[in-house]
This record gives structure tokens, sequence and C-alpha cells, in this order.
């Protein structure tokens, strides 16, 4: 199984282009904050390169830009090439299957925060509330008794 999920800012804005045969493609780096601290109390952070094809590479090129907070689910995908040198070079990216934009740097820029609004004044979305202090379960029904012994675990 070859399957990753992480959660991280683009480094850099992400670079779209077009392939011959039309085919868009971005390409952008992920930096992914490491889960322990180093000696200096530092979280270190991981630079990931990642590729996104077709209609989501042209949503990231469109709605991310450097600082841009997202969740990406892809696979490991490596390769290798010659470079002008002569000299082989290896490739690991990450190719998303699914990007998911949650947050931009600073939520002021010019329109450029994609999962953050300010719902404080948007009446659109109201939900109605019910009174917490009203038993949620009292049409339930009568109360079961459990033991230890009932549990599976």
């Amino acid at each position: 199984m070859n399957k990753v999920i992480l959660i991280g800012r683009l480094a850099r804005d992400p670079e779209m282009r077009t392939t011959a045969s039309g085919t868009t493609v971005t390409r952008f780096t992920l930096a992914v904050s490491r889960p322990f601290q180093d000696q200096n109390g530092e979280r270190g952070a991981d630079f990931i390169n990642c590729v996104a094809w077709r209609r989501q590479a042209e949503n990231i090129s469109k709605y991310c830009s450097k600082g841009s907070q997202v969740a990406v689910e892809g696979r490991i995908q490596t390769g290798s090439y010659d470079a002008n040198d002569g000299t082989k070079r290896y490739t690991t990216d990450i190719v998303c299957d699914n990007c998911t934009f949650l947050g931009s740097r600073n939520s002021n820029n010019d329109g450029a925060s994609m999962g953050t609004y300010d719902n404080a004044h948007d009446t659109s979305m109201d939900i109605p509330t019910s009174d917490i202090s009203e038993d949620p379960f009292k049409d339930f029904g009568d109360e079961i008794a459990l033991s230890d012994d009932d549990l599976p675990f």
C-alpha cells in the first residue's frame, strides 16, 4: 500500500505548467513540521515536493500561495533523469489524489484565504440550537444496566 497524508504550509508559490498534450500540472513544496523538538527546543520541518494534475492543479495554482495551509492525500512516486552534466538524478514526489485547503498564512490578504472566513456576521448559515438543560436522551426508553462482563473488550 502506498498512501501518504500530510498537513503543512506551502514553502513557495505553486508553479503551474501545461504539458505538450494539454494536461495541467502544478508543482509545490509543502513544509511539514516534525513532531519532536531538537536540543534547542525548536521544531524542524521537512520540505516535501508535491505534484497535482488537471483540475486539482488549476485550483491549487489559483487559490494557494506561499504560506497557505493544505492537507494533501496521495502517494509517493520516485523517478530519475539524466542531468545536463551527465549525472543521474533521483526524485521523490507526492502525487496528490486529494488536496484540501485549510487556510492561508494571512487571512487578511487579497481574498486568497481559502478555508477561513468571518462567520460571526454571516446569518445565512445560522444553525438552530436547542436548550442544553433539557435531557437529550429522555425519549430513548428505559435505562439498561451493563456490567464489565457484557463488554467485548
